[in-house]
């Protein structure tokens, strides 16, 4: 089939292209077309968590050769309306992708994504919270969402995920939904996976609200961030795949949180489950700080050490620093991002798929 490159330009989502260049032909687009062309064929995008922007061109050169389909994405604790604990606003973070595709020549299709825009309680506060970061990362460009309200109870949760969806479905673009809250990597802490049921209740819950999510994240005993020493890696995928067939009625696939620390072995199975779309984060961090400048990073440690925090919440306190290091070590992050990140499209059985993608657009 032909590629035709005019269609799938004029399909780039307008929230995007009023904020794009009047020439440009970055194809940034809408997960929803995106996700729909692949629900069916076993392959899964990779959506990287960008906290420190020096890896960009290596993921996007990575991408270029495989031909692949990527997405970008800032969860709202990296993201926020106040740059979260990276510096990076809604709109820093799209224009930053955005430089580096036409800086690069990236020419795949990507799309850019709020990643858990967390709802922790049912009080007005953080509702509103959420809201307006949604509000920002639609100003901002953004082509795609993850409403996570999976701290509350499952009613509170379709209740919550079904008011904030309204723009966001009106603008059509892509929606992701969270049941079974996904815990940190940094405890010994177990806690039982989603249910069958409990997954049910909340998809019949929130399409009988007329609320068309494209992907469901569960907790399938993955975990965010760095597993501790000796921690092993759990993923249940035979439940996985059993919520899979229970939801896939509905159009859904799964999305998969918690990759970093995983068996490449492992991931390779993953698109055998349902899984169409997989998050990587920390991941991306540990090459940027494997790669820092060995004077600033002795500072960041410093200040984590001084004020107790995870060496990650210095991002946003050394970001003009970090932001500014010697070309060396930018190359440095770039090269193993680059190589990585072809491990992971890899394994994700995602090589070809902007090809495949384009072609399901162009008909």
């Amino acid at each position: 089939m032909a590629i035709n490159i005019q269609k799938i330009l004029a399909k780039r989502p307008q929230n995007a292209v009023k904020n794009l260049g009047s020439a440009s032909k970055v194809l940034i687009m809408n997960s929803k077309e995106i996700i729909s062309a692949i629900k069916d064929k076993p392959m899964i995008v990779m959506a990287c968590n960008i906290r420190i922007r020096h890896v960009v061109p290596g993921i996007m050169r990575a991408a270029e050769e495989l031909d692949a389909i990527v997405g970008y994405e800032l969860a709202k604790s990296e993201g926020d309306i106040d740059g979260g604990y990276t510096g990076q606003t809604p709109k820093i973070f799209f224009d930053t992708l955005i430089g580096y595709a036409e800086k690069t020549g990236f020419t795949k299709p990507f799309f850019i994504h709020g990643d858990h825009i967390q709802v922790k309680s049912t009080t007005e506060k953080d509702v509103e919270s959420a809201r307006k970061l949604i509000a920002a990362e639609l100003e901002a460009g953004y082509t795609s969402f993850a409403i996570d309200a999976s701290f509350n109870e499952i009613p509170d949760n379709v209740r919550i995920t079904t008011d904030l969806a309204k723009p966001i479905i009106a603008a059509g673009l892509g929606l992701e939904g969270e049941v079974g809250e996904i815990k940190l990597a940094a405890s010994t802490e177990q806690e039982a996976v989603t249910t069958v049921s409990e997954a049910v209740e909340y998809v019949s819950g929130i399409f009988a609200n007329s609320v068309p999510l494209t992907m469901l994240a569960i907790n399938n005993g993955a975990k965010h961030g760095n597993y501790l020493e000796g921690y092993p890696v759990h993923i249940d995928l035979e439940r996985t795949g059993q919520i899979y067939e229970a939801v896939k009625k509905y159009g859904l696939v799964i999305a998969q949180h918690g990759i970093t620390g995983t068996p490449l072995e492992i991931i390779g199975r993953f698109a055998d489950f349902g899984i169409r779309k997989g998050n990587v984060g920390t991941h991306w961090q540990n090459i940027a700080y494997k790669h820092m400048p060995p004077d600033l990073f002795s500072e960041m440690t410093k200040w984590a050490e001084a004020n107790k925090k995870d060496i990650k919440y210095t991002t946003k306190v050394f970001k003009k620093e970090i932001d500014s290091i010697p070309e060396k070590y930018i190359k440095a992050m770039e090269d193993e991002a680059y190589v990585t990140a072809r491990e992971f499209i890899t394994a994700f059985r995602a090589a070809g798929s902007a090809t495949y993608v384009m072609e399901k657009m162009s008909g």
